[in-house]
């Protein structure tokens, strides 16, 4: 799994990573990949994301039958000069993941909402179940 980070600064030897690469990228060349839960209940397909310092309108979330994508774009609250940081791990700028559902959904009553700096998405299941059987006229 891809992370936000290089992989070449993962053992610095100290209690924290050395300051990686990422801090220095701009948000052209790189996205961030958003980690995320995805399981259900009886009824709905739920995928969370945690995306504190988004607001609902910097996300976009594209839905089809068996997939989904959540995009958006993590801006800092104030301006800081690289060379005022001691250490920087988290990641400002564009972000984007798209999962590959297990089962179809009804994308038209998917549902959405933001609590707490978590994203959840609630897809209806579309189960064979409930496959409608017909009787063949004469």
């Amino acid at each position: 799994m891809a992370d936000f980070f290089d992989d070449d600064n993962r053992d610095s030897g100290t209690d924290f990573p050395a300051q990686t690469s990422a801090s220095k990228r701009s948000p052209n060349n790189r996205e961030g990949q958003l980690a995320v839960d995805v399981f259900h209940d009886d009824e709905h397909v739920i995928i969370q994301a945690t995306i504190a310092g988004v607001g609902r309108e910097d996300i976009d979330i594209d839905i089809t039958n068996d997939m989904v994508t959540i995009r958006g774009m993590r801006k800092p609250e104030q301006a800081v000069r690289e060379s005022n940081y001691y250490h920087q791990e988290l990641y400002w700028g564009p972000f984007s993941r798209s999962v590959i559902l297990p089962v179809d959904v009804d994308t038209n009553t998917a549902k959405a909402a933001i609590r707490n700096g978590v994203l959840t998405i609630k897809l209806p299941r579309l189960d064979a179940k409930r496959t409608k059987k017909i009787r063949i006229s004469e």
